[in-house]
């Protein structure tokens, strides 16, 4: 099974309880209904990254959904999580690119997403032979991978939250792989 398509998606949930405040994060992320399973970081080749909403309506419920998943939790009060995937996406799409997912304590989305969209395009650039120095900024580097030619684009889905009072706040992002079966005939590639 390689997928041909995915989305990703993001969500928050806060309750008294660590398990609830993690379902509500997954409803608030759209795909609490399904199995998810937590998979390396492959973004297959020619996979195509549809909307949310056309990629919660491919999904059934109860089935088995692999994912790339980042996860984070606190229950301090003030403490900020967050969590976030990043791709790098290859030029030649007949090649696979990398998902990396990144939970946090103490950052906020743009460092978050910004370390996510980098650590994604450091493996993809050692797997393509690009040379980088990973001492300078990830702003400086961006362009180093962009400028050979090699890697097409990156970025990423990050969600962050305040923890509350007395209560366990999660948030998570993932890239949600698309059952082959589950698209249309004229749409599998």
């Amino acid at each position: 099974m390689v997928p041909t398509h995915m989305f990703l998606t993001r969500g928050v949930g806060v309750h008294r309880e660590k398990l609830a405040s993690f379902e509500q994060a997954l409803r608030s992320a759209g795909v609490a209904y399904c199995n998810l399973v937590s998979v390396s970081s492959i973004l297959p080749p020619n996979c195509k990254i549809i909307p949310r909403k056309r990629g919660e309506k491919l999904l059934n419920p109860g089935e088995i959904t692999h994912c790339v998943m980042a996860r984070s939790e606190t229950n301090e009060r003030n403490r900020l999580v967050s969590a976030s995937i990043g791709l790098a996406i290859p030029t030649d799409r007949r090649t696979y690119g990398y998902l990396s997912e990144h939970h946090a304590h103490g950052e906020t989305d743009e460092e978050t997403g910004e370390y996510t969209e980098d650590l994604a395009a450091q493996m993809l650039a050692t797997t393509l032979g690009v040379e980088f120095d990973p001492n300078i900024a990830w702003k400086e580097r961006e362009q180093v991978f962009k400028m050979a030619g090699k890697i097409v684009r990156t970025l990423n889905i990050t969600q962050s939250a305040v923890g509350k009072p007395g209560k366990w706040t999660t948030v998570v992002a993932l890239a949600v792989f698309i059952p082959l079966e589950n698209l249309p005939k004229r749409g599998r590639r």
